[in-house]
């Protein structure tokens, strides 16, 4: 399934996902399984956003669900499901990047990322793109992703969830708990940073930049049901693949 549909299906109301969490609380492995297929794609994008790496990613992912697990009785459907589980995911991501990296890049601010340079046209949606340019569309979006990746931290946190995974300006603050004009500032800087670095006749849907999904966000959710006994749990019958 697409990630337009499950970025659409990560908002549901944060009464319905309450009993949801219930329930893999309780030790329903199929619960636990459905929470993470609806959310894996826009927390393994977070997580890059901040550690730029998709193996650290996918840690920093897999170890968020586990402490996500003992800490399910804490959730009481005030705010959704995704939003409580990319609070996890950010501070997890963030502890490692602490670790690992010095972490100046994350306190750099807006002026002293300021640059002079030509602005160019940012590239727009590829539209009834023929097979024989699949290739160079791969080429194109492994280019963006490194100048995304290139973007400071901030910049780059904020771009990711508001362009790729195409979260609100209010979710996005509230889930990095800055004030929404912090928000649309650091897009706008993210995005003349990004145009300084693209050519003009870029063309590609952002949307399909760091996917996750199929086999690999299968392997995961079973990785993790795994590390925590649940596979055992699970009733008989097909696992399912993919974002739901």
């Amino acid at each position: 399934m697409s990630d337009a549909v499950s970025t659409r299906e990560d908002r549901h109301e944060p009464t319905s996902e309450l009993g949801l969490a219930e329930r893999a609380r309780d030790g329903d492995a199929s619960a636990f399984r459905d929470i993470m297929q609806r959310n894996n794609t826009r927390l393994f994008r977070v997580a890059r956003s901040v550690l730029k790496d998709d193996a650290d990613a996918e840690d920093a992912v897999q170890e968020s669900y586990l402490k996500a697990y003992t800490k399910l009785g804490e959730f009481r459907g005030e705010s959704t499901l995704s939003t409580w589980l990319t609070r996890i995911v950010l501070n997890e991501s963030l502890m490692r990047l602490r670790q690992g990296r010095r972490t100046a890049e994350i306190t750099r601010t807006f002026e002293q990322e300021s640059r002079s340079g030509r602005v160019v046209r940012f590239p727009g949606m590829a539209q009834g793109q023929d097979p024989e340019k699949a290739a160079a569309t791969a080429q194109i979006t492994r280019i963006l992703e490194r100048a995304v990746d290139a973007l400071p931290i901030d910049f780059r946190v904020v771009f990711v969830m508001r362009c790729v995974q195409e979260m609100s300006v209010e979710e996005t603050a509230e889930q990095l708990a800055i004030p929404q004009a912090t928000v649309k500032t650091r897009l706008h800087r993210a995005r003349l940073l990004l145009r300084r670095s693209l050519d003009e006749e870029l063309g590609v849907s952002l949307t399909g930049t760091f996917p996750f999904g199929g086999s690999r966000c299968a392997r995961m959710t079973e990785a993790v049901l795994a590390r925590l006994g649940l596979t055992d749990m699970l009733p008989s019958g097909p696992n399912g693949n993919g974002d739901i």
